[in-house]
């Protein structure tokens, strides 16, 4: 049986790097392994965008000719039975945007749920941006101006940051938010770097990018402690495996 499986990107995947389909290769091959299928299902929700067109477009084009490409829009629903539909994906692929309005689409809809059950299920869920936040009990969102705490679905006992290396002030916000206990310990990424977990727990850290890095954030004394992670370059090709 798949194993519960997060692929949680600071930045990156078709939406950031279209020239580069490192982390979107991986997620590929980690469906093929866990899943078993050589083509898999691949779903994108764009909830955090408002289901933008050009959004979902631009998935398409990265994905149709590696995999069974699909999207479930939550705005203009065209999907009868969501939770059969999801279920019988291989990927949960999240985009970027709003993380504080996705969680309130979903919520209404029930995908808070449905979400968890796939993810218990083993369907690799993974996304960037907000569709990294998502995933974890606590963040930082700066979508809508100055960077603040908000919850996410949980399924990961950590808090997370994204875009680590590109926006000092939602860094210096997070730091703050470990330190203070306004956020639960956790971990932050750079563009280009990807958190995998198996489970709850991060098994891997893998990037597109060289000079790159993930972060272990905690708290000490009131001060937050980072630990920077040294990822897998995916260019390296290095194996899958993991622990």
């Amino acid at each position: 049986m798949s194993r519960p499986t997060i692929v949680a990107m600071g930045g990156g995947g078709f939406s950031m790097e279209p020239d580069n389909p490192l982390l979107d290769d991986h997620v590929l091959e980690l469906a093929r392994t866990e899943r078993g299928r050589e083509r898999p299902r691949v779903c994108f929700l764009a909830t955090a965008s408002g289901d933008s067109p050009a959004y979902i477009a631009s998935f398409y084009a990265a994905f149709a000719r590696r995999a069974e490409a699909s999207h479930l829009a939550l705005f203009l629903r065209t999907v009868d039975d969501v939770e059969s539909f999801l279920l019988d994906q291989d990927v949960i692929y999240v985009g970027g945007g709003s993380v504080v309005s996705l969680m309130g689409v979903w919520r209404a809809h029930g995908l808070d749920e449905i979400l968890a059950e796939c993810w218990r299920r083993g369907v690799v869920l993974c996304g960037l941006s907000a569709g990294s936040l998502c995933w974890f009990q606590d963040a930082v969102s700066a979508f809508h101006g100055e960077p603040t705490s908000v919850g996410g679905l949980g399924l990961l006992p950590h808090s997370n940051c994204v875009h680590y290396d590109g926006e000092p002030a939602r860094r210096e916000e997070y730091r703050a938010a470990v330190g203070r206990g306004d956020v639960i310990p956790g971990y932050a990424a750079d563009d280009g770097v990807a958190l995998h977990f198996v489970g709850t727990d991060l098994a891997r850290v893998v990037s597109s990018r060289r000079d790159r890095a993930a972060y272990r954030v905690e708290a000490v004394e009131g001060e937050a402690m980072e630990v920077a992670i040294e990822p897998d370059f995916l260019g390296a090709a290095p194996p899958l495996a993991v622990a």
